[in-house]
């Protein structure tokens, strides 16, 4: 089967989704779509340890949180830029992800999900009593950070361009880890671990090595976000909701996919908007979003994509 056809029309999307706020002067858009580049990193990243892996990490918040607060005070205390802040807390995030990995990759399943939300909670409270990183309370900006670019406004503007130049790497780190023998090793590991290890497959490795570069991504996405912010605390760093918005997102789209987890960061985005601005339903949107993972679960588990690619063979090549 011919590979590639994806990418031609999932990146070109991405790049005149992301020009809309440019063309249409508009600042609600900019704010929208930066959501949304968001949320699809987020799910890209996830997906290659859940969805290529098979390990189900519930904590996975942590790093765009380790990835926040490393590259916030670095700017907070020493005006570090934030390109290069943004790449240490990507490269801490990957670093603790594998410290930690060694660990709790040894666990499988349900317990491994357990682990993770207890290494997300560990970090938040570490966190939140340590004083240098202002505690409870977290740290905010002093406008004057702002004009090493030029001011709020194009600083906010920088941050956007930002988002969207990391979230079409994550894509293409996506796409070449699944169609590599890398990939392969890991969907191995996926469909039956022990079969993995006989077949000669290093899974401490590959898990390792998945788990660092699912963990760069959300670091470098906090960076930006709380960037553009110009605050951080650890109740929003660590909120455990959004490690669970993240696996929605994943399983909505198509676990396992590279087209996958856009699909369905998009419509989760969509989809929340619509929830949270409705009175009747904005306080329900996190009860609704879990009936319709399970609905998905029980009836479509490939997610959109993955029903799609099993009825109409032909969108096979142009959804991967």
């Amino acid at each position: 089967m011919k590979r590639g056809y994806t990418l031609i029309w999932l990146i070109p999307l991405i790049l005149a989704i992301s020009l809309l706020p440019v063309i249409a002067h508009s600042v609600i858009y900019r704010e929208t779509i930066f959501l949304i580049l968001m949320y699809i990193t987020l799910a890209v990243s996830l997906n290659i340890i859940l969805g290529y892996t098979g390990y189900v990490s519930f904590g996975h918040i942590v790093f765009y949180g380790i990835g926040g607060y490393t590259s916030f005070y670095l700017m907070y205390r020493f005006g570090v830029h934030l390109i290069l802040a943004m790449i240490m807390g990507g490269i801490l995030s990957a670093i603790i992800a594998l410290i930690v990995g060694e660990a709790v990759l040894r666990l499988r399943g349900a317990i491994f999900a357990i682990a993770t939300i207890g290494i997300n909670e560990a970090i938040k409270s570490l966190v939140t009593n340590l004083q240098f990183l202002g505690g409870a309370t977290g740290m905010f900006f002093n406008f004057k950070i702002y004009k090493t670019y030029g001011g709020a406004a194009k600083a906010i503007w920088f941050a956007y361009w930002i988002m969207v130049v990391v979230t079409i790497i994550c894509l293409l780190t996506s796409y070449f880890i699944k169609n590599s023998k890398f990939g392969y090793g890991l969907f191995s590991i996926r469909e039956d671990e022990d079969a993995a290890v006989v077949l000669g497959v290093n899974t401490k490795r590959f898990k390792s090595i998945a788990f660092a570069i699912s963990a760069f991504f959300p670091g470098l996405v906090g960076a930006i976000f709380f960037f553009k912010a110009g605050n951080i605390e650890p109740d929003d760093a660590f909120h455990l909701v959004k490690s669970i918005e993240m696996i929605f997102m994943v399983m909505l789209g198509g676990f396992g996919t590279v087209s996958g987890p856009p699909i369905g960061a998009l419509l989760y985005e969509r989809l929340k908007g619509i929830l949270l601005i409705n009175p009747l339903f904005k306080n329900l949107h996190m009860a609704i979003t879990g009936f319709i993972l399970l609905i998905i679960i029980l009836f479509a588990p490939g997610g959109i994509v993955g029903w799609f690619r099993n009825r109409f063979k032909k969108l096979r090549s142009l959804l991967e």
